[in-house]
């Protein structure tokens, strides 16, 4: 099946008409510099792409139809971040607009399931999603973050957080052509100086400017299209397999 059937940025009204719609995927991810050597809007590329190869994948397995929105670029930053040329940083209150908007605009067509590919760790659903289920009671809202659907470390030697050796391998199997490997920083980070602070006692947002030079956290020089493709793969598995569940009959 063409690609247009799943992927609303390439679709059309011809297309969307000839199928019924079991569930929605919306990727979101921010606009912010990845180190020296990705893209700024690597997190929206992404969690685009896993999102419309699972919706594929989901089709061919268990035969539920997915559309894929386009990804939202608008994403939460950290002091540090928003210092770096054209790093957006978006407000709680404008996120939540968004995702409302989205919502009942897919609602008053019909689709009762939508789920959130998030690719930018900055961002946070779950209390806009509960206000969600007062306005809209009978419409399903996950969340998910594709970076954390499988361990990173199964996959790759040295996972860092951003810009890593994860985000780079995954974006060279996707778009090789938008990797500068060559130009990157070493990635390295400092922590917290307070063990309470590492250890989790209470958070507080990281200053970007204190703990990376480059705006990457995790060396990405060990990265490879092969390592990048093993992970979206497996990804991609479990994605297929959330579609599956949260078009069951019933989730309980």
């Amino acid at each position: 099946m063409d690609n247009k059937a799943f992927d609303l940025s390439i679709s059309n009204l011809g297309t969307t008409r000839r199928h019924d719609y079991d569930i929605a995927l919306l990727p979101w991810g921010a606009t912010e510099p990845h180190n020296l050597h990705l893209p700024y809007l690597t997190d929206c590329i992404l969690s685009h792409d896993i999102a419309v190869d699972a919706a594929r994948l989901a089709k061919e397995k268990y035969g539920i139809m997915s559309m894929v929105m386009p990804p939202v670029t608008m994403g939460q930053q950290n002091p540090g971040q928003r210092e770096q040329p054209f790093c957006v940083h978006t407000r709680y209150e404008t996120q939540k607009a968004i995702l409302t908007d989205i919502a009942e605009s897919l609602y008053h067509q019909g689709i009762r399931r939508l789920v959130i590919i998030n690719g930018h760790g900055g961002n946070t659903f779950k209390s806009m999603i509960r206000d969600l289920c007062v306005t809209l009671p009978d419409m399903l809202i996950a969340s998910s973050e594709w970076f954390k659907v499988c361990r990173g470390k199964d996959y790759f030697d040295d996972p860092g957080d951003h810009a890593d050796e994860l985000e780079t391998s995954v974006m060279m199997y996707y778009h090789p052509e938008l990797v500068r490997l060559e130009e990157a920083g070493d990635g390295h980070s400092r922590t917290f100086a307070a063990e309470t602070l590492r250890d989790g006692v209470a958070w507080v947002p990281r200053n970007w400017n204190s703990i990376s030079d480059d705006t990457g956290v995790g060396n990405p020089a060990l990265a490879t299209p092969e390592k990048g493709r093993r992970f979206a793969e497996a990804v991609v598995a479990r994605y297929a397999d959330l579609l599956r569940d949260l078009c069951a009959p019933s989730l309980y």
